[in-house]
């Protein structure tokens, strides 16, 4: 029998017990896999941690999953947040359950696989498919694998061509497909898919809709609500479960908006109105009004088509004298989005006044005694003039103020520039290190490979060269970043500099000036003008840099 020699032995071993890999698995469930048990997250979850099982080189960096959604996409939360931790070094391996689950889109699947995991050094492993991109026996640069995206993605567009097929047709059928139930309405308990009256919310659709065929305006409606405090839809629909993301509440203040939305739904008159919009590249959008889908009696109405058509007609008219009102062109708003109200924190409405003789008239006011209910804020009003006047006067006199407190930057200026060779000696310096103790592991993997060093002993060595190379590093960061930050301040310094110079001369604001400068704009009732500057923090972010340069 032949010899082996120790090196071979040794090699053999090293297969076996090999150095730790940073793993990530990854889990995707769309709406359609829900319907079958083999694809289920638990389903996944067990296979990847049993694959895992007898492989101790793999340690478990984090889980991502994907919940719900398709994966001819990969606008995906969870992926998107596996790629970013790629891309920081965090992962050096990503897992699957099988192909489909990292996405069923061929051209980007392949990609990911082919190109994107090899060029950050990351090794992908689809576990039932007995993929592995370090497997040179696989089916890596063959034929099996576009084959194999192929499908999925063909797999993936048949399903969603029969979702939409059954969809249209439940349409048709006069059956409700939508997520909520319509304001007024509750899903049957029986029947997803059927409209009940719900009477605590239905008696305040009839009064809408009876204000509005009494042609009370929509902002009379709007304060009519909020005043008799009437839950808004969402709040109405948190209350019963049927919303918890804190995205889709809103302030609990009726809008017009949402007076509008339900005073042109047909919904309301027992027909059902589907198919309003169509996705596109994975989009909503509005469809054409030729393929809504229209089905008469499907449920009970709240209000008769008589008074429907009575509203719809009053609103079109009193759109159509708004649309042929002669109205001269507003001056730009070079306010907007920047003014709020001190009192209830609402933005200010700017309006006009129009003179015969002389110009317009602007000025900003609180809609929230007209629009939510009388009382409920103290209310402001300022004309456009006096606002541009103290908001000027107030930015010079910050402008001057934050510019020389910085003069510091300029003291340091000098001395940067001397630091700056120091700093790039340093950074040189850290550099070396680490390529030192980057050597400094290769040769003792050698070592292990040799039967000089245990795998136990090498595992051990081997994480404490790779915490002083992950110190070096942070070290080398941090001293880009102070330098960076200065650099910045000083250009920042410069550009304030520019606009204090300019707006000393002309005292002319302009919009490109006040949302370089201004985050937001807050005036009570007296006129007391409170101005949040977007410069403030980032020299109080300056003037910790300084001390930074001036240690280093």
């Amino acid at each position: 029998m032949a010899r082996k020699s120790r090196k071979t032995a040794a090699q053999e071993h090293i297969y076996h017990v090999a150095v730790y890999i940073r793993t990530a698995l990854y889990i995707r469930l769309s709406v359609e896999d829900n319907k079958k048990r083999g694809n289920s997250i638990d389903n996944q979850q067990l296979v990847l941690n049993d694959y895992i099982a007898d492989k101790p080189e793999f340690k478990v960096y984090d889980t991502y999953i994907d919940n719900g959604l398709s994966g001819t996409t990969f606008r995906r939360p969870a992926f998107q947040q596996m790629l970013s931790d790629i891309e920081a070094g965090h992962i050096d391996c990503v897992i699957v359950k099988d192909l489909s689950r990292l996405g069923r889109n061929f051209i980007d699947t392949s990609y990911y696989i082919e190109q994107y995991f090899s060029t950050h050094n990351v090794r992908f492993i689809a576990v039932t498919d007995q993929f592995d991109t370090v497997d040179a026996d696989n089916l890596h640069g063959g034929i099996m694998l576009p084959l194999k995206n192929m499908i999925n993605e063909a797999y993936a567009l048949d399903i969603g061509r029969k979702i939409k097929a059954q969809q249209r047709q439940a349409m048709q059928d006069g059956e409700f497909v939508g997520a909520r139930a319509p304001y007024g309405y509750r899903k049957d308990p029986g029947n997803c898919h059927k409209l009940l009256i719900d009477e605590d919310t239905a008696k305040v659709v009839r009064q809408i809709f009876t204000w509005a065929y009494e042609r009370v305006g929509l902002n009379e409606i709007t304060r009519r609500l909020n005043e008799a405090g009437i839950p808004t839809p969402s709040h109405h629909k948190k209350k019963t479960g049927e919303i918890s993301h804190e995205n889709l509440i809103g302030n609990g203040k009726w809008q017009t908006r949402t007076v509008a939305k339900i005073l042109s739904s047909e919904v309301y008159t027992g027909d059902l109105v589907q198919g309003k919009t169509k996705s596109i590249d994975h989009r909503q959008t509005k469809a054409d009004e030729e393929n809504y889908i229209r089905v008469s009696g499907t449920h009970e109405a709240i209000v008769s088509h008589e008074v429907f058509n009575a509203v719809q007609e009053y609103r079109r008219m009193v759109s159509e004298e708004s649309k042929n009102r002669k109205i001269n062109a507003f001056t730009p708003n070079i306010f907007k989005g920047k003014v709020f109200c001190a009192h209830c924190g609402g933005s200010l409405h700017r309006q006009r006044n129009t003179r015969k003789k002389g110009p317009d008239v602007y000025f900003f006011h609180c809609l929230s005694n007209s629009r939510i209910a009388k009382g409920s804020c103290e209310g402001v009003t300022i004309r456009e003039k006096e606002l541009i006047s103290t908001v000027t006067a107030i930015l010079e006199k910050e402008l001057s103020v934050m510019l020389g407190s910085s003069l510091s930057l300029f003291q340091y200026e000098v001395r940067q520039k001397q630091e700056r060779d120091r700093i790039k000696e340093q950074l040189s310096a850290k550099r070396r290190d680490m390529e030192q103790n980057r050597k400094l592991i290769r040769g003792l993997y050698e070592d292990y490979v040799q039967g000089i060093v245990t795998g136990e002993e090498y595992l051990s060595m081997k994480e404490d060269y790779e915490k002083r190379i992950a110190a070096l590093s942070a070290d080398i960061a941090a001293l880009n970043n102070d330098n960076a930050a200065l650099d910045e301040q000083l250009a920042r310094y410069r550009s304030m500099e520019e606009d204090a110079h300019r707006l000393e001369s002309d005292h002319t604001l302009t919009a490109e000036l006040i949302e370089r400068l201004i985050d937001r704009i807050e005036i009570t009732h007296d006129h007391d003008i409170h101005v949040t500057f977007r410069f403030q923090s980032e020299f109080t972010e300056q003037r910790k840099a300084v001390p930074l340069c001036a240690n280093t």
